[in-house]
């Protein structure tokens, strides 16, 4: 606990921007962290925009005066680099940092994604933008979106959670609210099963939802998503329905056509709704339509932190679950069939799991029933909270995506 000696020492600290100080997280936790910007007037009205070293940038936020304090006042400062003192391995260290939230360096990229990597961060550094009013909660924002200039410096924006309408004061929001008569997302609903449902919606046929999806969807992405040239892409948008609508829990997007197999371009679950089985949904979701196309698909890469955890979890899932019930031997191409699964992400997912070797110029799965109930039997490898329903899918390979034809459709009504 500190004192208010200590609290009066701190208010006299000079801040200077650029420079690192010992900074107090909402935790307790003191880190070193730059300080980037600053807004409103001092003294009393002053905040400092901060990045702690080494924590992925969704950390950064603005802290008052009463946090900051220099680093050789005494505080204990807890930094990323502090490591175990047993040696990690390759797989350990990638665990620990998607855990830890810890930042890839400049130093662990290749030249070009170092050097467009620090023109991103320089452009979206500043997160101004601290909440949205999203339905019925009010969430923390983790990154800086490109809002028009009108919006992008509002501490908080309200966003209607159907139209996707965004807005600056609450009476604007309360007003929106009693006169939208939207009550579910644009497109078409393609998956039903008790209170869940997904929307297809076609990029091209509703270009502003999409472009506010991709905005709201920025606050909380670092990376790859798309604001304007948006029309290539198809929205995946999963909602928890009840009598007063279908309220957005989490979407992904995918081109129309993919050179590369990718399914999905962006992925993202609200915060609100972390944690409860729906990344994992709408990732099976992916591979659902991958397989009713006939191909193979991967995600777009970088994958965020979080996202790396999601699909690795998914993805071992999805393999150790077929092996269990497998007799004889199976090879990489033969998983990557049953699957939709690259063979290259089922290789790094089988490494990671420590059952495939390399031998002879291919890779050779090896691993006893009793080493796949072991690992089926950890936290990250258990059966999905939620599963895709097929029967509740309907969608099929077609000239027009997403739409059944008039036979299909009747055969599913």
């Amino acid at each position: 606990m500190m004192t208010q000696a200590g609290q009066d020492k701190r208010s006299l600290v000079v801040v200077n921007l650029n420079e690192v100080y010992a900074v107090r997280r909402s935790d307790g936790q003191w880190r070193s962290a730059e300080v980037i910007q600053t807004r409103g007037t001092p003294p009393d009205h002053v905040q400092y925009y901060v990045h702690y070293t080494g924590l992925n940038r969704r950390l950064d936020e603005w802290v008052t005066p009463d946090r900051i304090d220099n680093i050789k006042n005494g505080n204990h400062v807890v930094d990323s680099e502090e490591q175990p003192e047993r040696k990690l391995t390759r797989n350990q260290k990638r665990k620990h940092d998607e855990i830890n939230h810890v930042q890839t360096s400049y130093a662990e990229m290749d030249p070009t994604t170092a050097a467009l990597e620090r023109e991103h961060e320089d452009f979206t550094k500043i997160k101004y933008c601290d909440s949205i009013v999203f339905g019925n909660y009010e969430i923390d924002t983790w990154y800086y979106s490109p809002y028009p200039e009108e919006y992008e410096k509002c501490k908080r924006l309200y966003i209607c959670e159907f139209c996707l309408k965004y807005m600056k004061f609450a009476r604007t929001y309360i007003n929106h609210k009693a006169k939208c008569d939207k009550k579910m997302p644009a497109g078409v609903e393609i998956y039903r099963h008790k209170t869940l449902a997904v929307y297809e919606i076609d990029a091209k046929q509703h270009k502003i939802y999409c472009q506010n999806l991709c905005l709201l969807a920025k606050l909380f992405l670092d990376h790859k998503t798309l604001y304007f040239d948006i029309e290539p892409f198809i929205m995946y948008v999963l909602c928890e329905v009840d009598k007063d609508g279908a309220h957005m829990v989490g979407y992904f997007s995918k081109e129309r056509l993919s050179p590369d197999n990718h399914n999905v371009a962006c992925i993202l679950t609200l915060p609100p709704y972390q944690r409860k089985g729906y990344g994992k949904f709408l990732i099976q979701f992916s591979y659902e339509l991958s397989k009713r196309d006939g191909q193979v698909g991967t995600p777009e890469k970088p994958l965020s932190d979080l996202g790396k955890l999601s699909y690795r979890s998914y993805w071992s899932w999805v393999l150790l679950d077929l092996l269990k019930d497998l007799n004889g031997t199976v090879s990489i191409r033969e998983l990557s069939n049953l699957t939709s699964i690259t063979e290259d992400d089922i290789i790094s997912t089988l490494q990671m799991l420590n059952i495939v070797k390399y031998w002879k110029g291919q890779h050779i799965i090896c691993v006893t029933p009793k080493q796949v109930e072991e690992h089926l039997k950890g936290e990250n490898y258990r059966k999905p909270l939620l599963t895709v329903q097929q029967e509740a899918l309907k969608w099929f390979q077609k000239g027009k995506r997403g739409r059944p034809t008039k036979k299909q459709k009747n055969a599913n009504d």
